[in-house]
């Protein structure tokens, strides 16, 4: 894997990473891969897209704690604004991508900040 730029304390500290609550999850209505999202991250609900589809299912999503990054610019993907990312691991296993939510430890509140 390709090593990324070193950033600064202070441009990691510009990062708003926040948990979020996973309450609603539907089928891009434009894509086969992707995934549309609603979050509760306490003072509001938004709105991600996902590329998870071929790796995890409505149902495993549905009630899960998330890590969301909340200062991402807005982006339109297929005709649908996400508003902000949710964090995720992958790596190789046995030939094929393998994806792991990164969630929580127990319970937390939606809209707890993550530093």
């Amino acid at each position: 894997m390709a090593e990324k730029p070193t950033v600064s304390f202070d441009e990691f500290l510009k990062l708003d990473l926040r948990v979020g609550k996973v309450t609603e999850v539907r089928d891009h209505p434009n894509a086969d891969k992707l995934l549309v999202l609603s979050v509760d991250l306490g003072d509001e609900q938004r709105t991600l897209v996902a590329g998870l589809k071929p790796h995890c299912s409505p149902e495993e999503l549905l009630g899960k704690e998330v890590v969301v990054v909340m200062n991402l610019e807005s982006r339109k993907v297929r005709g649908v604004e996400s508003r902000g990312m949710l964090l995720a691991a992958s790596h190789e296993q046995d030939g094929q991508q393998q994806v792991t939510i990164l969630t929580t430890d127990g319970p937390v509140p939606p809209g707890a900040t993550v530093s």
